[in-house]
């Protein structure tokens, strides 16, 4: 048997908020449920969670299958694992991880728990070498190489602080030897705390095997302590995303400046600009242009699609499709192969048929737009009477001429026009002209008689005593 514990008891003072350091924030992510992720790809038979600062908050975003256990009060790693003894009595191996470690990889852990099986160990210890190993455990050997103890920093003498192999605090159990050897932790030392690394002199005392496993990116480890550390892990975490794009097919022109969410699927040879956010569960085809400046969310983008500062949300968007700049596509947008949408053109739960165009300063709300319609500037769809929406259906090949506004709900006939600058509030029948906006007059001489009088004016004189005087 099989399982995984992660330790998340912590409230992280350093973070210097009143959120649980492992609900902060990667990639739009809880920190912890990165390390989950990573623990499910192991597939364990079963898994647990040591919780205390409010541990209720954290709850809610686990899932039912993981156990949970309370740890009240913080007196160090192995009292933590003491919370959860219930879980630790089974024959088998028991992986211990933490909820602020999310940039560990299953590749990594797998290769250490075959090592920790193969030799059969009691215990298998992730480490690493730093060029700064402050903060951290030190591993400590004998002259043949093998490991003797970890000492803690706060216990650690000036010739200890020296050594750079450190302690990730990552382990592999056999289950029974870590039930029992738990009843052997003492807290006397600086910290009055349980440290899960005294096991390692308590196992070797008892004959039992201690090995060490070496991590090769020692990144993987980087803990979260501060915001600081939050912010160097979560770039990593989008730049090894980026390059993996990268390394599929996609070109993104600055991964430094480009965020992309974990679930985003993006084709070969789509090209992403810097400036760009793609978030959710937002799938990106072949050949598309995206960015710069550009915010998309669980949206579907299909082929050869371009994008260009404009924001994207729960939309669907075919192949071929122009959007932006300055574009706002809201939640149930769809826009089929090859249409138009340009700048300050805002689009909401609304379908636009092939060929479609809106190019400029316009509101499509709660509408059906048939192929090949163009769609004039200032076009606005008045789809909310104060209480309720409504719909507005155009047909095909209309045209709807600029600054008009069709007043829901209605219906615009196939082939009709509507005339600029009109207020559509009833059907227009197909193939006619629809015109809704006061008969022009001219009045000739009217502008001349009117700048005279300005001008008299401004210059102090009252142009009615002026004509007076001429009659």
């Amino acid at each position: 048997m099989f399982k995984v514990l992660i330790l998340a008891a912590g409230k992280g003072k350093r973070m210097k908020s009143e959120i649980p350091k492992v609900l902060h924030r990667l990639l739009n992510r809880p920190m912890i449920s990165w390390v989950i992720e990573t623990a499910r790809k192991l597939h364990p038979d079963e898994m647990g969670v040591v919780l205390g600062y409010k541990a209720d908050e954290v709850q809610k975003v686990l899932s039912e299958d993981i156990k949970v256990f309370i740890q009240p009060e913080l007196l160090g790693t192995g009292h933590a694992v003491m919370c959860a003894e219930d879980f630790l009595n089974f024959d088998g191996d028991l992986l211990i991880l933490y909820g602020d470690v999310p940039n560990i990889k299953a590749e990594t852990l797998e290769k250490m728990l075959s090592k920790h099986r193969e030799e059969s160990n009691s215990m298998t210890i992730l480490t690493a070498f730093f060029e700064n190993p402050t903060g951290y455990g030190r591993i400590l050997r004998n002259e043949s190489g093998k490991i003797v103890s970890i000492v803690e920093e706060a216990d650690a003498d000036e010739e200890t602080k020296k050594i750079r192999e450190i302690n990730s605090g990552i382990y592999v159990f056999k289950a029974t030897h870590l039930l029992n050897g738990l009843k052997y932790l003492r807290n006397d030392n600086k910290q009055r705390e349980y440290y899960l690394t005294d096991l390692v002199k308590i196992f070797l005392e008892s004959g039992q095997k201690v090995e060490t496993f070496l991590v090769d990116n020692p990144r993987e480890i980087a803990g979260v302590n501060d915001r600081i550390q939050l912010a160097k892990v979560e770039k990593l975490l989008r730049l090894e995303i980026n390059y993996s794009h990268m390394l599929n097919g996609v070109t993104i022109i600055d991964p430094e400046s480009t965020f992309i969410d974990p679930e985003v699927k993006i084709e070969n040879d789509t090209v992403i600009y810097p400036s760009t956010f793609i978030y959710g569960n937002t799938t990106i085809g072949k050949k598309c242009e995206i960015g710069p400046f550009t915010v998309i969310k669980d949206c579907k983008i299909g082929d050869n699609v371009r994008i260009v500062q404009s924001n994207c949300e729960d939309s669907e968007i075919f192949s071929g499709t122009s959007v932006g700049p300055f574009s706002r596509l809201r939640p149930g947008t769809v826009l089929k192969e090859n249409t138009r949408i340009g700048n300050f053109v805002e689009v909401k739960n609304s379908i636009l048929e092939s060929g479609v165009k809106a190019n400029h300063l316009s509101y499509i709300g709660d509408s059906e737009v048939g192929e090949n319609t163009n769609v004039g500037a200032g076009t606005i769809t008045c789809n909310y009477d104060g209480y309720k929406k409504h719909r507005t259906r155009i047909g095909k090949n209309v045209f709807i001429g600029s600054n008009s506004a069709l007043v829901a709900p209605l219906k615009v006939g196939d082939g009709a026009i509507v005339g600029a600058g009109s207020v559509i509030t009833e059907d227009v029948p197909d193939d006619s002209l629809g015109i809704a906006r006061s008969r022009q007059i001219n009045k000739e001489g009217w502008a001349r008689k009117w700048r005279m009088k300005k001008e008299k004016e401004v210059q102090g004189l009252n142009p009615e005593k002026e004509d007076a005087k001429k009659k």
